[in-house]
């Protein structure tokens, strides 16, 4: 039994959750865990200097658990794809290839998760168009005013500086394409890593 796990990473509104459920639902054997259902209670996330929420940290993630559940894929991904999507285990064959998709804003911050990534994807847009995206959006709690240039934008960038100090082998996506086309690009990666490793069954 072969795994691969593949990380789509990127900015806030930049298309990474879109990515990663359409990659799941063309993949076969693939299983998707989301960084943001990870999210420590906002009655203990700290705030900074301006009163804003400091959401965009890794602080203000549970990233044992979410390491905990990429671990237990990691011994059995047959159990937890039979629990998550309830198909039928038996039906697995012996040679088959399980895909984790791992979709976040910090996957590649973390370095235990970083560390497991064999495919790194991230999503980026402009800073007007990640704007503009964001105010649509509705969030529990929604944004403070001033949020997106007083704290998001920032910490992106810090972020994102941090990241690429971590490591060099990711493959940045142009966000403003359309969205089949980037599906296309990934999953053609992804396919031609999974045939790579069933040809080494033969």
């Amino acid at each position: 039994m072969k795994r691969l796990i593949v990380g789509i990473g990127g900015m806030t509104n930049g298309g990474k959750t879109t990515l990663s459920k359409s990659l799941h639902q063309k993949i076969p054997n693939s299983c998707l865990i989301a960084q943001d259902s990870y999210f420590k209670d906002e009655a203990i996330v700290s705030v900074d200097h301006n009163g804003f929420k400091q959401y965009d940290t890794l602080d203000a993630l549970h990233m044992d658990k979410m390491m905990s559940e990429v671990n237990s894929w990691r011994r059995d991904p047959v159990s937890i794809q039979r629990e998550k999507a309830g198909w039928d285990a038996s039906s697995v064959s012996a040679n088959g290839v399980f895909v984790l998709i791992v979709e976040g804003f910090l996957i590649f911050n973390y370095r235990p998760l970083n560390d497991l990534f064999d495919k790194r994807y991230f999503l980026e847009i402009p800073y007007d168009v990640c704007k503009k995206r964001r105010s649509f959006r509705v969030y529990t709690p929604p944004d403070p005013p001033g949020y997106f240039d007083g704290y998001v934008w920032p910490m992106y960038l810090k972020n994102r500086q941090e990241m690429e100090a971590l490591t060099s082998e990711i493959v940045f996506l142009d966000g403003l394409k359309p969205k089949d086309e980037l599906l296309a690009t990934v999953l053609e990666e992804v396919s031609k890593e999974i045939n790579r490793l069933k040809a080494t069954y033969s």
